[in-house]
């Protein structure tokens, strides 16, 4: 290590051996105020700004940047999710994305092993799984987001996995990465002797620290007691009672160390069986202590499931939109829920548990009677309050605060107690909105706090309860963190859990591995007592669209531009970052995150809504971003756009003209003007051509009147697409309109045209611009069209392309009008009606942003399945990030959001490939090099 350097030129050192160590990529390695202040942020109370950003590719790079970091003093910490609560995942030096370039999944023997890379989440792998009946035993509530990578690091468990099915107990082998640069692949025949000829030094110290253990009867039963229950606190030092080998050893104290010992470039896992058999409720009792009183008879039952979830938790579920019946049509007051669910191999077995639930839960005990029900709809709204009830609460907290999550365990026995002692605290220590909620079958509840963490009192306030819970936990010998791991908010009391022998233990662990302290110092092992205080995160008032966030990283994995420039969770950190810099005073750090973030903030958010459906507390962070745009908006551009909304006509068929001229020409001269032209007026005005784009497409006005039979047997109002119109088709068919129109002929099915429909459109292009003028012309326009043709309301609106069919939506909203999709009307009046003459073997089907948000997915799949043998939706599929015309202005949106679907979608060598929108149709069509048509138009010819 170089320690006669100093800080500034230990940096240009360091900075110069990380883009060695990634190949001379110097994009990979990011110093610039935006990235580094979009990773200090991840779901924890800790904010730390790393020095620089490096995006890793593999375990030999991640090899290299760690024996880089040691031979220049830098310290290291590993990034994947960033769903870490305690701040185990951000850090003051170097931050090493390992998400994603490491999100490989292979399922092995049909679904009983599987074998994953770190940047996976967990409902990925489970989605690849779930074919073959099988899923992962770690099921953490956060598993939309958490990643394969935490979950090892945090020996994750969950709702129902217990300590029988955690990472600890199913994880098989591992290939680590130690902080030396040695890579070790624990399934390799070899690797016990590769380990010991790299590493004598470790290999011999783990030993000698197993005889020390075992040798040592009171740190045999300290053990032995606290990893009867969860516990996260600390190393996972049951290793040294539990294995014998050095590798072993090694591979087993590496799960749950929290990026301080090295890096699990990749794992694999037994799996678990999934059991499809499930009955599911949620019982209201009068107060947490009923609640927590009824569970032994309910563990002794045979549940599953029993989480916890006090009065504040029922209040804020209450709010929700998809609220459980089970929690409405009363004042909240002291009442607790635990939502219970049974699970059984076969119907048999699954009355049989249900059976004996129901006798150790009397509905006396309760405020109604408990039913349990296989109903998979009620089971997914009593999960989704559940697992996302902590950003939930979260976000419900007041602007300018903290969220402070903290999990325990505690003997199930011991449980109603240490809830009634917390309560206390809460009330002794003012922490009024405060909330406990868990995995109450296993003892391991979670509470947060939400406090503004600054000055003295509210620190001394802070430190003061911490104490009061350490006594209070560690007197019903239970464990300080259970799941959440040790990170930077226990560190300081793993000393107090183990006592200073065990604590001595860990610190020569930490030593052996990472001899030069290179990774992730300040977690696990800190000597400071002081040190959980340390570097709290505060959070400035900011836009109202996204102030609720807790930064939890729900929204990240469905994010078109997660691998580009930000994701949802970075642009709220920048944001805050920029307002909480002005604050401040420090003008030029506000000035250089505001002038970046044009570009990575605004301009390439694909403003797509894909965010909300994630998010927990419904942010949408593209509103935010139309909004911005609409402050930026150049009035010139504004007043012409207005313009457009008045004579959209005229304005659509010139852009089809223009397509249809630049299709008939070579396509190099026109890209290379486009290109000239946005170099002098901007990426965010002219859209780049390209050579996939079409001709344009045919007038809308000849559809105007009445479509496919009479009038007065009308079954909708039809607003032809004009996106449909702008960009002609491609492939075999004549486009969605056209194939629209002749099925309804074809099934005898009519719909309405408006006179007027050449000037009409969904509002999309304004609102996704930001020009809010052009938008309400374009809404008084389509409203005073269409309203007397749907007799008031009578008749439902239709469109054909998903995307104008969810802006319809929103231009209609309030009106009483019902919109729905083509592919929506055609499944339920058409396709009863029609025969396919004419089946494909296999077809790639993308589904669009808007048809996942509108909850139609299903519709076209149907149609999809009605013309080819199989549908392939590929496993990586997101939202394609063309989103208009944002595919055309930057195309490099479009390539990154498509790159791992695109893949997948070659490889699966399909007849034809389909969509719901012309303009994802595009996008697809130009990541793949497959043409992609609507999927009516593939339903037109099968059913000539």
């Amino acid at each position: 290590m170089r320690t006669d350097l100093s800080a500034d030129r230990r940096l240009e050192y360091s900075l110069a051996g990380l883009r060695l160590a990634v190949g001379g990529d110097s994009s990979r390695v990011r110093t610039g105020a935006i990235d580094r202040v979009a990773y200090a942020s991840d779901a924890s109370h800790y904010l730390h700004t790393p020095e620089a950003v490096v995006i890793a590719g593999d375990a030999a790079e991640v090899a290299a940047i760690l024996r880089s970091a040691a031979a220049n003093g830098q310290h290291v910490t590993l990034r994947s999710g960033g769903t870490s609560l305690s701040g185990q995942a951000s850090g003051d030096g170097v931050i090493v994305d390992v998400r994603q370039r490491f999100r490989g999944i292979e399922v092995l023997e049909e679904g009983r092993r599987v074998r994953v890379q770190p940047g996976a989440t967990v409902r990925q792998v489970n989605a690849r799984l779930a074919r073959h009946g099988y899923r992962l035993g770690p099921d953490p509530a956060s598993e939309v987001a958490c990643t394969i990578g935490g979950v090892v690091a945090n020996n994750s468990s969950g709702m129902a996995c217990g300590t029988e099915e955690n990472t600890y107990r199913t994880l098989e082998s591992m290939i680590i990465v130690l902080p030396s640069g040695t890579v070790i692949d624990s399934a390799d025949p070899q690797a016990d002797a590769q380990l010991r000829e790299r590493e004598p030094a470790l290999v011999d110290g783990l030993l000698a620290l197993r005889r020390r253990v075992r040798e040592n009867p009171e740190s045999v039963r300290l053990i032995e007691q606290h990893f009867a229950l969860k516990n996260t606190m600390g190393y996972g030092v049951n290793a040294f009672l539990d294995h014998d080998s050095p590798l072993e050893l090694l591979v087993h104290l590496m799960i749950g160390s929290e990026g301080t010992l090295g890096f699990v470039a990749e794992a694999t896992f037994r799996t678990v069986e999934v059991r499809t058999r499930l009955a599911t409720g949620i019982a209201v009792f009068p107060s947490l202590h009923a609640a927590t009183s009824a569970l032994p008879a309910l563990v002794a039952s045979g549940a599953a499931t029993l989480e916890l979830m006090d009065a504040t938790s029922i209040r804020v579920g209450q709010g929700l939109a998809e609220a459980p019946e089970e929690i409405l049509g009363f004042p909240v007051d002291k009442q607790a829920a635990l939502l219970i669910e049974y699970q059984g191999r076969d119907a048999e077995e699954l009355a049989e548990r249900v059976a004996r639930g129901r006798a150790a839960l009397p509905d006396s005990q309760l405020m109604t009677p408990l039913e349990l029900s296989a109903d998979p709809r009620r089971r997914a709204r009593a999960w989704a309050f559940r697992k996302g009830l902590y950003a939930s609460v979260a976000g419900a907290r007041p602007s300018g605060t903290t969220a402070l999550l903290e999990d325990i365990a505690v003997p199930v026995a011991a449980l109603a107690d240490t809830c009634r002692s917390l309560q206390e605290l809460f009330d002794r220590y003012g922490y009024a909105d405060s909330v406990i909620f868990g995995h109450a079958k296993d003892g391991n509840i979670h509470f947060m706090l939400t406090d503004r963490f600054e000055g003295a009192e509210a620190i001394g306030r802070y430190l003061g309860f911490t104490e009061e819970l350490v006594e209070l936990v560690l007197g019903h010998g239970g464990n300080l963190k259970a799941e959440h791991g040790t990170g930077r908010a226990m560190a300081p009391f793993v000393r107090r859990q183990y006592g200073d022998e065990l604590y001595d233990v860990m610190r020569e662990l930490k030593t052996l591995c990472d001899p030069e302290g290179v990774l992730n110092p300040g977690v696990i092992i800190d000597d400071d007592p002081e040190a959980h205080i340390r570097d709290i995160k505060l959070s400035p008032s900011i836009e109202v669209e996204a102030d609720r966030c807790v930064e939890c990283g729900y929204c990240e994995p469905v994010c078109p531009s997660r691998d580009l420039t930000l994701t949802p969770r970075q642009r709220i950190v920048v944001r805050r970052a920029e307002v909480a810099a002005e604050e401040a005073g420090d003008d030029a750090l506000a000035r250089e995150l505001a002038r970046a973030y044009e570009y990575a903030g605004v301009q390439t958010c694909a403003a797509d809504g894909m965010c909300a459906t994630a998010c927990p507390v419904n942010i949408d962070t593209g509103s935010l971003m139309k909004r911005f745009r609409r402050e930026s908006a150049s009035p010139m551009l504004a007043a012409g756009w207005s313009a457009a909304s008045r004579h959209w006509g005229a304005v659509s068929r010139l852009g089809s003209t223009a397509l249809s001229v630049a299709d008939a020409l070579p396509a190099a001269p026109i890209a290379g003007a486009t290109v000239a032209a946005r170099a002098v007026l901007g990426h965010e005005t002219v859209p780049r051509y390209s050579a996939e784009l079409p001709g344009g497409g045919a007038k809308r006005r000849g559809l105007a009147g009445v479509i496919g039979g009479a009038a007065d047997a009308a079954a909708a109002v039809y607003l032809p697409a004009c996106v449909s119109s702008m960009f002609g088709p491609g492939g075999e068919g004549d486009g969605a309109t056209t194939a629209l129109v002749a099925l309804l002929e074809r099934a005898g099915v009519s719909v309405l045209v408006p006179d007027d429909i050449e000037g009409l459109c969904c509002g999309t292009p304004w609102s996704s611009k930001g020009y809010s003028a052009g938008y309400e012309s374009m809404r008084e326009r389509v409203q005073q069209s269409i309203l007397s043709l749907t007799d008031g309301g009578r008749l439902p609106v239709v469109s054909d392309a998903s995307s104008c069919t969810e802006g319809f939506h929103r231009l209609l909203e309030g009106s009483g009008v019902r919109v729905i999709d083509a592919v929506t009307l055609v499944r339920e009046h058409v396709l009863p009606k029609v025969t396919v003459t004419q089946r494909l073997g296999r077809l790639a089907l993308h589904p669009t942003c808007s048809t996942r948000k509108m909850g139609i997915d299903g519709d076209a799949h149907a149609l999809a399945a009605a013309v080819a043998d199989v549908v392939v939706v590929p496993d990586a599929w997101g939202c394609c990030g063309f989103a208009g015309d944002r595919g055309m202005l930057h195309p490099e949106l479009t390539a990154s959001a498509t790159a791992e679907q695109a893949a997948e979608v070659v490889a699966a060598d399909a007849e034809a490939h389909a969509s719901t929108n012309r303009t994802c149709e595009l996008g697809m069509t130009r990541a793949t090099g497959r043409s992609y048509e609507h999927v009516l138009e593939l339903l037109e010819r099968a059913t000539r």
